[in-house]
């Protein structure tokens, strides 16, 4: 997977801007005493957006964009002048995409549409100038509030293909020769095992100019979600698959034997995959005659709808296209993108090589220059003991309608 350009896991480095300080100057003016307090308020800063874009298939850009920063609310200044809000940072990432906290593994957000805004760091609040602070008693106040503090929070993006149909089965099972039959796409054949090495989607025509998605992942041994084989790092691009096709060989030895292991490997990575609709192919049927399709059609689970094919001379393809057409339009399937329940990432769902992955990151002359402007503008001995931060008035941007900001 090193060479490979479809990235579906990477880890990488996000902090929002941080608010502005508040400026604590005083009016000045010739022939005008005592001025008064007229400090502005400092910016907000950058947010960290992530937008859905249907146009990207892969995780590979971010791969090399590990550190990713928004911009800082500039201080304010005499005037009442408010200070530049941070620059927003957006991030275009593949429709499916799913977030997680690199550090406990806990679930926080997905992006499932294209063009859909999530905001995933909200910038810190602009401090308050002095001038908000001006009361009958105290109308000169030498304080002004400082902005809110960046958020810093190391992610994980974890991509989760979008289609209808994905494709289920031991390796060697006939999977990818079956996708290039139905589709136009050419994925690698070989006569030995773990030929497919990614996850491959195909275009399946139907009739009347209508067609649906197909995924092919590799294949998928017992204990693959104890972390055996190359399965259980794609298995979650069937997680949002309306429908899972089964694909047991006619010369396996015991076909319902299989297609068991096959789902329990699926409950044990994710329980809510049993209530997906699922249909089993008897692949290679070009090896069977019509005693012995009957024979094994006895033996078959009552509770799936099954079909004998073969990829290689086109037998009962056109039957298992009818059959993933009636269950991708079910009624419970007529939802392209189910809604999942994503489990939290533990031990046996992480990628060793990015959980090790180590930021380095030396700060720049101009934010240690910022940094040292904004405790010269503002200092903690000026602040005074008896102001209560919390009950001072912010301007909240709505992250929800973000044209209503500031």
């Amino acid at each position: 997977m090193a060479d490979s350009n479809f990235i579906d896991y990477v880890k990488i480095l996000c902090r929002s801007g941080k608010g502005g300080a508040g400026s604590r100057h005083f009016y000045r003016a010739k022939y005008v005493p005592k001025g008064g307090p007229d400090g502005g308020d400092g910016g907000r800063g950058g947010h960290i957006i992530l937008r859905g874009n249907k146009n990207m298939w892969t995780l590979l850009p971010l791969k090399y964009r590990r550190h990713i920063f928004a911009g800082n609310g500039q201080s304010g200044s005499g005037g009442r002048s408010f200070g530049k809000d941070g620059d927003d940072v957006i991030v275009d990432v593949p429709c499916g995409t799913v977030v997680f906290d690199a550090d406990t593994g806990e679930y926080i957000t997905e992006v499932k549409e294209d063009g859909q805004d999530v905001y995933l760091l909200r910038g810190g609040r602009g401090g308050l100038g002095n001038w908000h602070f001006a009361t009958s008693t105290n109308r000169t106040p030498r304080y002004a509030q400082p902005g809110e503090p960046a958020i810093e929070k190391s992610v994980i993006l974890e991509l989760k293909l979008l289609a209808d149909v994905g494709l289920v089965g031991f390796p060697n099972a006939g999977k990818s020769t079956l996708l290039s039959a139905l589709s136009s796409a050419r994925p690698k054949i070989a006569d030995y095992p773990f030929t497919t090495m990614e996850p491959q989607l195909g275009i399946v025509s139907y009739r009347d100019n209508r067609s649906f998605v197909m995924a092919d992942i590799p294949g998928i041994i017992e204990g693959a979600s104890e972390g055996k084989g190359l399965g259980l790092r794609f298995l979650r691009h069937i997680e949002r698959n309306a429908v899972l096709l089964f694909l047991v060989p006619a010369d396996a030895d015991d076909i319902t034997n299989q297609y068991n292991i096959l789902l329990r490997e699926l409950e044990q990575f994710n329980p809510q995959l049993m209530d997906k609709h699922r249909i089993l192919a008897i692949s290679k049927s070009d090896m069977l005659d019509d005693e012995l399709m009957e024979e094994i059609a006895v033996t078959l689970p009552e509770d799936i709808p099954h079909v004998f094919i073969s990829a290689v001379t086109g037998q009962g393809l056109t039957e298992l296209k009818d059959t993933l057409w009636r269950a991708i339009t079910d009624d419970s399937n007529r939802l392209a993108t189910p809604d999942i329940v994503h489990r939290p990432l533990d031990g046996h769902h992480r990628v060793r090589e990015e959980d090790n992955f180590i930021f380095q990151y030396e700060p720049t002359q101009d934010e240690l220059a910022d940094e040292a402007e904004d405790l010269q503008q503002i200092s903690p001995d000026a602040w005074g003991e008896d102001i209560d931060w919390d009950d001072a008035e912010y301007d909240v941007p709505d992250l929800d309608n973000p044209n209503k900001n500031r």
